[in-house]
């Protein structure tokens, strides 16, 4: 069972160590680090932050994730919470509204910020800050924008929080083994820098060691 809203919030603004995303990055590669990451990790991430959206529904919270266009340039067709680039000068909490807006119709209005996770620097280079943001009500229809959301979909709170959701998985990328997440829903395979970021979440959360 999901802990109560009161609790998310409590634990979502309780004071807690910031792990360096570089160390994080690199404790999950499985063997060495190949010289084509090292050249990928010396240059800073490129900042972006996502929204994590934590819906209220008749039979208790979800959280909606989109799956991206497949013509997109980045993660063309993968499982993604709504989010991108930072624009010059843009808070990780003002992109990651304005991003749920345009991706999802999302009206930034209607969004409680409850918090941020850790920052995630991912193997493609970016460095994204996590926003949890909470929609009271159960009334958000979302509306995709089809120029980079091909679809929606929600999962229940539940089914994130369980640590029986979450299975590991590799991956190789730029010569190095990844050691990654995967969570399965219905059709979908959650995997990468979104399942890392939702093991994030229920860590915080669950008031879990990572």
């Amino acid at each position: 069972m999901a802990p109560p809203l009161a609790a998310i919030r409590r634990r979502l603004a309780k004071p807690r160590p910031a792990p360096d995303p570089l160390e994080r990055l690199l404790a999950n590669v499985d063997g060495p680090v190949s010289p084509s990451l090292i050249a990928l990790l010396d240059r800073p991430g490129r900042p972006a932050s996502v929204l994590l959206p934590l819906l209220e529904r008749p039979r208790g919270f979800t959280v909606l994730l989109t799956e991206r266009a497949a013509h997109l340039k980045d993660h063309a067709g993968q499982i993604s919470l709504p989010g991108g680039r930072l624009a010059s000068g843009e808070t990780p909490t003002a992109g990651a509204l304005r991003e749920a807006e345009e991706e999802i119709g999302l009206p930034r209005a209607t969004v409680a910020v409850l918090g941020s996770l850790d920052v995630l620097l991912t193997g493609t280079g970016f460095a994204i800050t996590p926003v949890v943001g909470l929609v009271a009500g159960g009334g958000f229809v979302p509306t995709p924008d089809p120029r980079e959301v091909a679809g929606v979909f929600e999962v229940p709170l539940e089914v994130i929080l369980d640590p029986a959701s979450l299975s590991v998985a590799y991956l190789d990328r730029l010569g190095s083994r990844f050691k990654t997440y995967e969570l399965r829903y219905g059709q979908y395979r959650i995997w990468g820098a979104t399942a890392a970021i939702l093991r994030n979440f229920r860590e915080v959360i669950l008031d879990e060691e990572s």
